[in-house]
């Protein structure tokens, strides 16, 4: 009976040891893949060095932030349409973006592309100077 017990107890210590270890693994990846994504909000590159390509993009009145990310994904604009949305929602242009029809370039970062569809209205006074 006790030999039960004491296999029980040490099954049971392991147990639980595997399952922290397995824990702190997952959440150790957890926060190394949720980094990444993270600083690849800020820092992604362009699609292309150089030239690139134009394309040219519709953003429509109607058009949801993710809608617009996966246009920009199957325009050849980013590599993750969900990135790009990110990037949408944690820009300065969020606000700005305008529905038209853009010519951006495979070349441009995803602040770049955004900065063309956000186009920066003249005040009065800047048009009279």
């Amino acid at each position: 009976m006790k030999m039960g017990r004491l296999m029980t107890a040490v099954f049971g210590a392991i147990f639980k040891v595997v399952v922290a270890v397995a824990a702190a693994f997952i959440i150790y990846r957890g926060a190394g893949i949720c980094y990444d994504y993270g600083y690849r909000i800020f820092t992604e590159p362009a699609m292309s060095v150089g030239e690139g390509r134009t394309v040219s993009v519709t953003i429509t009145k109607d058009m949801s932030p993710i809608e617009i990310g996966e246009l920009m994904l199957n325009k050849g604009l980013t590599r993750d349409s969900k990135l790009f949305t990110l990037q949408y929602l944690f820009s300065e242009y969020r606000e700005d973006i305008k529905p038209g029809t853009y010519e951006v370039s495979t070349a441009m970062t995803a602040e770049e592309i955004m900065a063309v569809m956000a186009p920066v209205e003249q005040s009065d006074e800047e048009t009279a100077q």
